[in-house]
């Protein structure tokens, strides 16, 4: 009996998706393939290790923001006036990393790039898990995180009310809302794949988890056009928000008076880097995952090759907006922006800024050459790079602009303390640990989308 509850969307255009594919796969090897890393593979020994080291890490967090609430936030090294040190560097960077899943998943399914089929589902997953932990950063960052619930609209005895002029108002309700968006249309895009693992799992307690999460979907016409109406209107929502959500945490610096923050350049600058540093992790975890799991066939080089261009584009943008910093600086003959940049480049943080131009700007041109986009080993030791370059690049936006303002009476120096170490370390142990779970437990690619990208004439000659 054919397996009904993965076929392919009706319409699906399979001759146009087989270039991506790697020949010699029907409907039947490729579900075989996938499903098998979740449902007969055992345990393996990498895999513990890896989730072992990882919740480890994890710890770290836990116990830090224990000891955070014991303590309070006088345990960072957070001061007057680097009041944001650590904490919103990494709620940015995490935010970041988080654009390309949503990015691959709605606006290039939109366009109907059919590479983004190999890489949507963990992409989408990365999503979830990087927006996890930059949403720890804001509510432990309070102060009283107890007290968090004041941020929302609700009424309350005490007459509060948020200040919706206030830009932090604003990366509650647009992180949430991003939150949301992707997590129903990573849900929703996993129903039919569900399906198939409840169908085929051997174990009694799968079978009744999968067949609850998976809906009652059975593969009918009716099911598949409610699904396809569902995911496109996910998908538009999805879309405004990839270019929202980080415009509006950009407002959190552009709307101040401070120099380093207070210019129109963030918005977009802020979205390309998101992109930027979201691709790359991409990269940084489909190229392990491809090559521990065998995965070859159907994350091909065509992938990584795309891939690596759309960082090689959105990395120019970056540049673009370092010079452009510069050169206002100059242009405006504002002599406290002027010294904002002098400072970066040669004050006590030299190293961060240099470090950064580096990273982000002077390595990745090698993306220019196509015999490194088509290296495995030098584009995950890139994506690497460019992962540390954008995270350097949120802590001299945050802390330089900080250290030195408009008075030298008020100026300071930041170092990070042991406790902002392990609680941002921690947060890396938390998104390895959702990864390595989600890789055990659900089909790291899209099942019946792979399915969809077996040649017409494959599954003409299978009678399917």
């Amino acid at each position: 009996m054919a397996d009904t509850t993965t076929m392919p969307p009706p319409g699906a255009p399979r001759e146009q998706q087989a270039v991506y594919l790697a020949p010699g796969h029907s409907f039947a090897t490729v579900t075989d393939k996938i499903s098998s890393i979740v449902l007969t593979q055992k345990f393996s020994m990498g895999w513990l290790l890896g989730l072992g080291v990882s919740a480890t890490l994890a710890s770290l967090l836990f116990v830090s923001v224990g000891y955070l609430f014991v303590k309070g936030i006088g345990i960072w090294g957070n001061n007057i006036p680097v009041g944001w040190a650590f904490d919103i560097t990494n709620f940015v960077w995490w935010i970041g990393i988080g654009h390309a899943g949503t990015l691959i998943s709605a606006i290039l399914l939109l366009l109907r790039q059919q590479w983004r089929t190999s890489i949507n589902r963990f992409a989408e997953a990365m999503t979830l898990f990087a927006v996890a932990c930059a949403g720890m950063f804001p509510l432990i960052h309070v102060g009283r995180p107890w007290l968090a619930y004041w941020l929302l609209p609700i009424p309350n005895t005490m007459g509060m009310w948020p200040q919706f002029r206030s830009p932090l108002i604003w990366d509650v309700f647009a992180v949430s809302t991003y939150a949301t968006v992707s997590l129903l249309f990573w849900y929703v895009g996993l129903i039919p794949d569900l399906a198939t693992l409840r169908d085929r799992t051997t174990s009694k307690i799968g079978r009744v988890i999968y067949a609850i999460f998976a809906l009652g979907w059975r593969g009918s016409a009716m099911h598949w056009h409610r699904y396809e109406t569902a995911y496109l209107l996910l998908a538009g929502l999805a879309t405004p928000l990839v270019v929202s959500v980080h415009t509006v945490v950009s407002f959190d610096f552009a709307v101040s008076v401070l120099p380093g923050w207070h210019t129109t350049v963030f918005p977009p600058y802020f979205v390309a880097g998101a992109i930027y540093s979201g691709f790359a992790m991409v990269l940084t975890l489909a190229i392990p995952i491809r090559a521990v799991y065998g995965l070859q066939d159907f994350i091909t080089m065509k992938h990584l090759n795309v891939m690596a261009k759309v960082m090689l584009a959105t990395g120019l943008i970056v540049a673009y907006g370092y010079s452009m910093e510069v050169f206002i600086a100059w242009y405006s003959g504002n002599q406290y922006e002027r010294f904002m940049i002098l400072n970066r480049m040669t004050g006590p943080y030299w190293w961060s800024y240099w470090g950064l131009i580096l990273t982000n700007v002077l390595i990745p041109q090698m993306l220019w050459f196509k015999r490194f986009r088509t290296s495995v080993v030098v584009l995950w030791c890139l994506s690497i790079v460019i992962n540390v370059g954008m995270w350097l690049e949120r802590f001299v936006i945050i802390v330089t602009s900080l250290h030195r303002d408009f008075l030298p009476s008020s100026w300071g120096m930041y170092s990070p303390s042991i406790w902002d170490w392990t609680t941002y370390i921690g947060t890396i142990g938390l998104f390895l640990t959702l990864l390595f779970l989600f890789i055990r437990f659900l089909p790291v690619i899209s099942i019946f989308e792979m399915r969809t990208m077996v040649p017409a004439a494959k599954v003409e000659g299978r009678g399917e």
